[in-house]
């Protein structure tokens, strides 16, 4: 919502004139409003940042007004200047070792110098617009960076937790850590105990008065615990101590050598900047799961629009000046305070401005509550913090992804050397990672009965050229020959050196058979004679005429007096009634139809013939099985035993080890044609699918409820901590077809009783009052794919009256989506709005 709302004239029907953009505007005033949305936003960030940041200036050694400085310079420039409009700025925990060795090595008031120099440099990188080169560092070197900078926050504030102070570096926290638990300070452990336990049972109270309570910060609740039982016991503590604002330090010209200044001034602009950009990306992400800042009336922008990444780098950078300037710690987007202002309900950039004033007023008026706080409260809940850096789920995220030395690397640089230094290594070995991923490519070659196996495993690339010719040149001529590639990538060196080989062997009197990822490529110089009575189709190929071949004994017959060895049209119909491949296919394949081909497809569709009306025995004819007697179903796994097990092993060992771990519930119809796993681009274990006719919903009551769906629901929810939750529509969809078409009485067959679920999309698409769902670009075709659509924004209600549903929903834990997949289009459609405004997009159009 804009903070600025135009009266309305009195014709509104006179066209609006443009003026100069120098120039004052002829319309009448604009009255400055606040929505009470943002307002209560703002409470609720305010209420983090203020502990938050006393605890990160303590966490520094910066003096602790330095915090509130931050936080009030970075709610307010770079809310008002940044280009993420619900993102909060301030001290982040990111910036604490940073910001740390910089004030032991040169002082405070140089480093106040350097964080207004890298305000500077983040200017400039925004005027350059370069801010989206940034998130092309890897996500493993960004989460170590997190992870070892967490260590190191941990590690350090375990010192004051345990009544000491802490060291200047890991190692020697490490070292002195001993003699700290030797001389602990009851009190101190005492109170940062408390300070963890509040923190840790707060949000897990259960029921109603929980849900109420959470409303209240946990680190408020914490830090605010401490410091009362602390002045209830009268314990003697270190408490924060804030000198008058009267003495508060300023930036200073910069001390010290130019090149570690400069190296300083390198290494805040990156973290800041880094952590910025992708802190505007993972708020962009939270905004997409709120239909009122997405949606809008007709004619209208959304509310809050996606991030311009560039004026964010622009705003962050005059934040870092002001800060820097004013005696402020260096700022970045928050990830925690960010979240917290999307989930409190902020609606624009007003909240994020307003809590920075509120943490003004808090730093002039609230001085003596301030001075309360134990300084071990404040290190027990950054020292949380730091813990929650080293995520877990960032963890597993590189482990799949095969980049655990890419992250074990940049942690271990940032925690023993330093981040600039952790993050370079990183970046090091990144790029020797992809380099080898590029590079290796392993070659190996046996005999299994009388066959001959050549198998590729990694890119094909002209690198791997002479060690692919020094295998091929091992298998003896006239030979059958299996060629497995494993890779994604083949270049025109590697296919021309497989090809030239190829023709040779086959001239030779020798077969070759390619399979394995590149097939699309690869088969227009292949021969697919020898392959015997198998189902032709292969894994990961493009799905243009997906149909299975019949045997090759039925191309033996019409082929014998040709060519033996001309490639097979891989994808070719079976049945006489299928069209034919299309020239375009025909191209793709590196063949014309000639009469020899022609003649090939005649005698196939002979055979197809003489099969459908002779069955072999033991079958239930031309549907039920091939001409060899096998059936489709036994030949499609023997497909897969062959050319896809090989290369999906390693991950279902993976997944049998680990145990399922899916991220969202995927509830679709039982419709043969939508495959989830295609318009998804989903691996296994990424979905916990559930498919039933109609992709119904039944509503969690005794009457009419369904243990089936509410139990995969529960299940998916509570057990499985699925973040979202995905109703899947379709066109052409049989269930609604058959709702439109049914009339009340009559027997009351299973397919009726289940469909009777689905009834309350009935009314609600005959109900007048309720806005209509509707497809970006142009109306639904008919009344099936009115009531398709309808049916997914009511089964998102009912799927909302679940009680695990209902419970996550409230504590921020799970997202809902609504899908329209058109078949003939193959285009998905994503529900942008619920409610007010039921449109359902392009998904391509929205990335």
């Amino acid at each position: 919502m804009s903070a600025c709302v135009p009266t309305r004239t009195s014709d509104s029907t006179r066209a609006r004139r443009a003026h100069p953009p120098h120039s004052p505007p002829s319309g009448p005033h604009r009255r400055f409003r606040i929505a009470g949305a943002d307002v209560s936003a703002s409470i609720a960030v305010f209420l983090i940042a203020l502990p938050l940041s006393l605890g990160i200036a303590l966490a520094t050694g910066a003096p602790l007004q330095a915090g509130l400085v931050a936080a009030a310079v970075g709610g307010i420039v770079a809310g008002c200047v940044g280009g993420s409009p619900l993102q909060v700025s301030g001290p982040a925990a990111g910036l604490t070792v940073v910001t740390a060795d910089l004030i032991q090595r040169y002082g405070w008031r140089t480093t106040c110098a350097v964080t207004v120099l890298a305000g500077c440099t983040q200017l400039g990188l925004g005027c350059l617009r370069v801010a989206r080169t940034a998130l092309a560092v890897s996500p493993a070197i960004v989460h170590g960076m997190l992870a070892g900078i967490g260590v190191t926050i941990a590690v350090a504030q375990l010192h004051i937790v345990l009544g000491g102070t802490p060291q200047s570096s890991v190692l020697a926290n490490l070292r002195a850590l001993p003699a700290q638990l030797a001389g602990l300070q009851p009190a101190a452990v005492a109170v940062s105990t408390l300070t963890l336990t509040l923190l840790l049972l707060w949000p897990r109270i259960p029921g109603r008065a929980g849900r109420m309570l959470r409303k209240v910060p946990a680190a408020l609740v914490a830090v605010a615990g401490a410091t009362v039982a602390a002045s209830l016991g009268g314990l003697v503590l270190p408490k924060v101590d804030l000198p008058s604002w009267r003495s508060h330090a300023l930036a200073g010209l910069p001390e010290g050598p130019a090149l570690g200044v400069a190296a300083a001034v390198l290494t805040i602009t990156l973290v800041c900047s880094v952590q910025s950009l992708l802190g505007a990306v993972a708020v962009d992400k939270l905004i997409s799961s709120r239909a009122d800042l997405i949606s809008s009336p007709a004619g209208r922008a959304p509310r809050v629009g996606r991030s311009d990444l560039d004026r964010e780098l622009l705003g962050q950078g005059a934040a870092n000046i002001v800060s820097g300037a004013l005696g402020g710690l260096p700022v970045a987007g928050v990830a925690v305070r960010s979240s917290a202002n999307v989930h409190s309900g902020a609606v624009s950039r007003n909240s994020t401005m307003l809590h920075g004033v509120l943490v003004v007023i808090a730093a002039l008026l609230m001085v003596p509550v301030l001075e309360l706080i134990p300084l071990a409260s404040l290190a027990a809940l950054v020292m949380a913090v730091g813990i929650q850096m080293v995520s877990l789920h960032h963890i597993r995220t590189v482990t799949r992804h095969r980049e655990v030395l890419v992250y074990a690397v940049t942690t271990l640089g940032v925690v023993f050397l330093g981040v600039l230094q952790g993050v370079t290594l990183g970046i090091a070995v990144a790029v020797a990672v992809a380099l080898n991923r590029l590079a290796h490519t392993r070659i190996t070659h046996h005999e299994q009965e009388g066959v001959h196996h050549v198998h590729v495993r990694g890119q094909l690339t002209f690198l791997a050229v002479p060690r692919l010719s020094r295998a091929l040149h091992l298998v003896p001529h006239g030979t059958r020959v299996v060629v497995e590639l494993d890779g994604s990538f083949m270049d025109h060196a590697a296919y021309e050196a497989l090809q030239d080989w190829q023709k040779t062997h086959t001239a030779q009197g020798g077969t070759v058979e390619l399979t394995g990822r590149r097939l699309g490529t690869a088969t227009t110089a292949v021969d697919h004679a020898a392959a015997g009575a198998d189902c032709r189709c292969r894994p990961w190929t493009p799905w243009r005429n997906h149909q299975c071949e019949l045997p090759r004994s039925a191309h033996a017959t019409g082929s014998a007096s040709g060519a033996p060895n001309r490639p097979s049209l891989a994808g070719t119909p079976t049945a006489p009634d299928r069209p034919h491949p299309t020239h375009e296919t025909q191209e793709s394949h590196g063949t014309d139809q000639s009469d020899e081909t022609r003649r090939t497809d005649e005698t196939r569709d002979r055979m197809y013939k003489t099969h459908q009306a002779h069955p072999p025995s033991g079958t239930g004819g031309p549907a039920d099985a091939g001409a060899d007697g096998s059936h489709p179903l036994v030949r499609g796994i023997s497909a897969f035993q062959r050319n896809t097990a090989p290369l999906v092993r390693g991950e279902l060992a993976r997944l049998a080890r680990e145990g399922q771990q899916p991220t969202q519930l995927f509830l679709t119809c039982a419709d043969s044609r939508l495959v989830t796993s295609m318009i998804t681009s989903s691996g296994p274990g990424d979905l916990f699918v559930v498919r039933n006719v109609g992709n119904l919903v039944p509503p969690p009551d005794e009457e009419c409820g369904d243990d089936s769906v509410g139990a995969a629901i529960e299940y998916a929810v509570d057990v499985l901590k699925v973040r979202s939750i995905t109703v899947c529509g379709h066109s052409g969809c049989g269930a609604m077809q058959a709702l439109l078409g049914s009339e009340p009485g009559g027997e009351q067959t299973p397919l009726k009783r289940w469909l009777r679920h689905g009834l309350p999309s009935l009314e609600r698409m005959a109900d007048d009052g309720r806005p209509s769902a509707r497809l970006a670009g142009r109306s639904p075709a008919d009344a099936v794919e009115q009531l398709c659509l309808t049916n997914v924004v009511q089964q998102l209600d009912h799927l909302r009256a679940h009680t695990s549903v209902a419970g996550a929903l409230r504590a921020g834990e799970l997202e809902l989506h609504g899908l329209y997949f058109h078949v003939g289009e193959a285009q998905t459609y994503l529900l942008t709005g619920n409610g007010g405004n039921e449109l359902f997009d392009h998904v391509g159009h929205r990335v």
